[in-house]
């Protein structure tokens, strides 16, 4: 453990093994460190914060501060963090309120570029990136391997579905498929993130279904509850395509982001 002799850290912190606290960083009595977290300088992690092994926080991230909600009255929310985080200069991330289960979650192997802000009781999976400046209101939901481009906002209480893209000063006021690609403001659904797919690993034939699913579902024809009983019929064993189909069926309190019609009337 190596601690600046500049930092201040309050009596009840708990640090693991091999945590480095670099100069002028303030933690708080009510934060857990683990093993091989690091504070590079000017960091600020306060409130019931728990802070995942080998990530590391970059200059004036505040992190684990009361959240952004005119309710919050006090209550002991949380705010945890997953390992092997990159969290970069200016990072804000707050904790959960009473009104959203009283805690924001992130998942490990997340990078959060500058300035970007995750608000309270977000839950966020694994492998995610937040590009500069992205902005998440309160009760966001996102899955794994979701990126967002910079500049980009996502409303409260939307979701994002694992892999999504959500191009750079995207304003997403509605919820976002697997799989899907988000651009404009305000966002429509603008095809498949085909790029992400390929660079990781899916194969030809994966993506082939999924566009052709995707084609089906996002059809002029008949309503979409229709179209997606029709696609799970036809892709009864393909797994991403269900993915989609659940995400669909299990609503939320936002719309589906669709696809914007040509002059034919077709997406």
């Amino acid at each position: 453990m190596k601690i600046h002799p500049s930092a201040v850290v309050e009596d009840g912190a708990k640090l693991g093994a091999d945590v480095r606290v670099g100069p002028f960083c303030h933690v708080g009595p009510n934060v857990e460190l683990g093993d091989g977290v690091e504070l590079v300088s000017h960091v600020v992690v306060h409130g019931r914060t728990k802070i995942g092994a080998r990530t590391r926080l970059f200059p004036f991230a505040s992190i684990g501060h009361q959240p952004q909600d005119l309710k919050y009255e006090g209550e002991p929310s949380t705010l945890t963090i997953g390992s092997d985080c990159l969290i970069r200069e200016g990072v804000t991330m707050n904790p959960g309120t009473k009104g959203g289960g009283m805690e924001t979650v992130i998942g490990d192997k997340c990078a959060f570029l500058a300035n970007s802000h995750v608000g309270h009781d977000c839950r966020l999976g694994n492998s995610i990136v937040l590009s500069n400046n992205v902005m998440l209101a309160g009760h966001v939901r996102m899955g794994d391997f979701v990126i967002c481009g910079g500049g980009a906002a996502i409303i409260q209480f939307s979701r994002i579905g694992s892999h999504a893209f959500v191009g750079g000063l995207s304003g997403v006021e509605n919820d976002l498929i697997p799989y899907g690609l988000a651009m404009g403001n305000r966002a429509y659904l603008a095809g498949l993130n085909l790029v992400g797919l390929r660079r990781r690993g899916f194969s030809r034939e994966e993506i082939h279904d999924l566009r052709r699913a995707y084609r089906l579902l996002f059809a002029a024809e008949g309503t979409l509850k229709e179209r997606v009983e029709d696609v799970a019929a036809e892709f009864a064993s393909h797994p991403q395509v269900h993915e989609i189909l659940d995400f669909i069926r299990d609503g939320g309190d936002r719309s589906i982001c669709m696809p914007r019609l040509s002059t034919n009337g077709e997406a």
